[in-house]
């Protein structure tokens, strides 16, 4: 077994505890690794001897039976991941998890009542103990139960995969170790007691207490735990049908899901035995695969970096914001209103060219807010005040005391300069400046302002409630207060921040139409919209690049095409093809298909290309264009456009965001001579 030596060991911290009811003891194992709920339980080796010692002693000390919990908010989040990319071979990869097996069996097998207090989040190898142990509770305070390990490239390798299926059923196994990962979703305390996954749910206050009385009236048998029998004839079916929803969204790239899709149908027939066997196997194939490490990488990316941008100025130079001033208030600008208010808990006012418009705008906001009371996602009192803090007005003086203010207008540079022009007269002095711009140069909207030092680039991604990163974008003087400012409110919005230098469409619009440009290269030499279509399937990508054109909108491609064509005409395509899709006003897609009209209007050329062939030529072009970007410093690392690409794209995390990728297929050594990461980083060490 490997040893990592940045393991926060998880304790099992043991003590005999007196039941009421019960002559003897209860045995009750508490995991705690020393810190707060910030700094969750895991199990890595050291975590795993702690619990094995602890299950030890417990079984001499001869109690009415053994119960395991955690610390205040948190049961165990799984394996300890950060030691993960030391292990170096598939032996060690074996030893890992024949370790947890082991471990956990103990509970499992214990001739003595085994309970699992679930008081906080379980996921992972947290839930797959839990799932050994004879009987389990659940806190209606338990923020998130789930295995996720297919979203990291691995599978639920300590039993889990063969315990879940014969405890709730083939659907809904599938739904928490396959739908609930690829979807970011997780279980609540209700559901898991709904589904069988506990056996009880008690509320948080008295959790500890009501569970150690729930488990004596068990132990006395005044309490019968009853669980249905599972049904088998479905079984394969359910599966084919998770293979088919599969092999249509991810096109086998994710080996992670083909292993658990694999597992799950083994669990129907085979032993625990034979079922957790196997599931060492693949635990072991996946951990030396280059997807769980890319995967593993992403993980970081978004849990660590993303919380602690590069390049920040510090945050002591951050003016307080008391005061949010929206200029537009479409649907964009809307979504923006909503969020600031939400987030900010400021007045924030919506202005535009007409009262209609604003006052539409001021309703869309209104009526999210009453459709967050009916759906129980915010109290009335919250409400009320929030309702309070909205307002609009087509007199721009009441942007007069506004700190932060933030255009969401058409993609028009002229247009955003004569707005921040006005603007600027009306605001005080050191209020910031923000542009949603998706595209354009933050330096030249603020050339000839007064004070171009607090204009910033502050660019959301549609839908702005849903996807979390906030590209904030430095322009040639914008300075350190404005930067800071804009990142601690970015920081209060829930975002997760990127800094950008100011160059043309910065990081996530510039590689997507770069993809976009070779892709409609290829269409104009004459190859078919249905072929590069499907070019991408191999990379397992959230859309495919006609559906995905079909949601930005032509316009909005063609047009920050435009600005990328005119700023590197070498690289950027000004299709004419694309150019003609805008023009016509013909949806591209119907019905999820290639609209058949659209093909009709295409003009191609006589020198097709096969799907193999355009997907390299994207490749290779994302390759160039990030080594220039990096070459440029648009971006600090690497790393920060993988982030990026993660959070602003939706590029799955055993792609590693991008550059993970390209190093490990050949493609960043063919075009630019070297990788983008050190080997290792992101993908089994050669």
């Amino acid at each position: 077994m490997i040893e990592n030596p940045n393991e926060v060991v998880t304790k099992a911290i043991l003590r005999l505890v007196p039941v009421p009811g019960l002559e003897k003891p209860a045995a009750l194992i508490t995991l705690d690794n020393g810190f707060d709920h910030k700094k969750p339980n895991s199990f890595g080796p050291g975590g795993l001897a702690s619990l094995d010692e602890a299950i030890t002693a417990a079984t001499e000390a001869n109690p009415s039976f053994i119960a395991l919990t955690g610390k205040p908010y948190i049961f165990c989040v799984g394996a300890d991941i950060t030691g993960m990319p030391l292990i170096n071979s598939r032996e060690q990869a074996l030893a890992l998890g024949e370790l947890g097996h082991r471990v956990f069996a103990r509970l499992r097998n214990s001739e003595i009542p085994t309970f699992a207090f679930v008081n906080g989040a379980a996921m992972g190898g947290g839930l797959e103990v839990a799932l050994h142990c004879h009987y389990r509770t659940v806190s209606s305070g338990a923020a998130a139960l789930a295995l996720p390990e297919v979203a990291i490239g691995l599978i639920p390798g300590w039993g889990g995969s063969q315990i879940l299926p014969n405890l709730i059923g083939i659907i809904n196994a599938a739904t928490v170790i396959l739908q609930n990962p690829l979807t970011q979703k997780t279980l609540r305390p209700k559901q898991a007691r709904e589904w069988g996954v506990a056996d009880a749910l008690f509320e948080a206050a008295d959790f500890l207490e009501d569970s150690l009385a729930w488990a004596a009236g068990v132990v006395k048998g005044e309490v019968t735990v009853e669980r249905p029998e599972i049904e088998r004839k479905d079984w394969d079916g359910v599966l084919e049908f998770a293979k088919a929803v599969l092999d249509e969204k991810l096109h086998g790239a994710v080996p992670s899901a083909n292993k658990a899709l694999e597992l799950l149908a083994l669990a129907k027939t085979a032993s625990f035995e034979e079922g957790t066997a196997a599931e060492t196997e693949a635990l072991a194939d996946l951990i030396m695969g280059d997807e769980a490490r890319a995967s593993l990488y992403s993980f970081d990316l978004v849990q660590r970096r993303a919380k602690r941008p590069v390049g920040v100025p510090d945050k002591s130079l951050a003016r307080k914001v008391t005061k949010v001033g929206i200029i537009g208030a479409g649907l964009m600008a809307s979504q923006l209103a909503l969020l600031f208010l939400r987030r900010l808990q400021v007045p924030v006012v919506l202005t535009d060219l007409d009262q209609e418009r604003v006052d539409k705008g001021v309703a869309y906001v209104t009526g999210e807010i009453d459709k967050l009371v009916a759906k129980k996602r915010m109290d009335e009192g919250t409400a009320t005040k929030l309702r309070l803090l909205i307002s609009g007005s087509v007199d721009k003086s009441v942007f007069a005391d506004a700190d932060f203010v933030i255009e969401a207008v058409f993609e028009n540079l002229d247009l955003k300069k004569q707005i921040w022009a006005e603007f600027e007269k009306i605001v005080k002095p050191e209020a910031i400046l923000a542009t949603n711009t998706s595209s354009l140069s933050i330096t030249e909207m603020a050339a000839g302002l007064e004070h171009p030092e607090r204009v910033v680039g502050f660019h959301f991604f549609n839908p702005v409630a849903v996807l979390p990163l906030l590209e904030i974008i430095r322009g040639e003087k914008t300075d350190d207060a404005t930067l800071a400012t804009a990142f601690e409110v970015g920081k209060t919005l829930r975002k997760s921040s990127v800094l950008v230098k100011d160059a043309p469409a910065f990081v996530v619009n510039r590689l997507l139409t770069r993809v976009t440009s070779e892709i409609f290269q290829a269409v104009d030499a004459g190859t078919p919209l249905d072929v590069v279509n499907v070019a991408m399937d191999p990379l397992g990508l959230p859309m495919r690049p006609i559906a995905l054109l079909q949601l930005v909108g032509p316009a909005v491609a063609y047009h920050v095409g435009e600005t990328l064509h005119a700023a590197f005409p070498d690289r950027y395509v000004d299709s004419a093809n694309l150019k003609r899709i805008v023009d016509s006003k013909l949806p591209v897609m119907v019905d999820k298909e290639i609209n058949p009209e659209v093909i009709k209007i295409l003009e191609v050329g006589d020198a097709p290309l096969t799907a193999d062939e355009v997907r390299q030529k994207a490749l290779d072009g994302l390759a160039e264009e990030i080594r220039i970007m990096l070459d440029e410093g648009v971006v600090a690392e690497a790393q920060d456009i993988d982030l990026c690409m993660i959070l602003g794209a939706g590029y799955p995390f055993h792609l590693g965001g991008v550059t993970p990728y390209l190093d490990r297929s050949g493609t960043s050594e063919k075009v630019t001579g070297k990788r983008f990461l050190a080997d290792g980083v992101a993908n089994v060490r050669a």
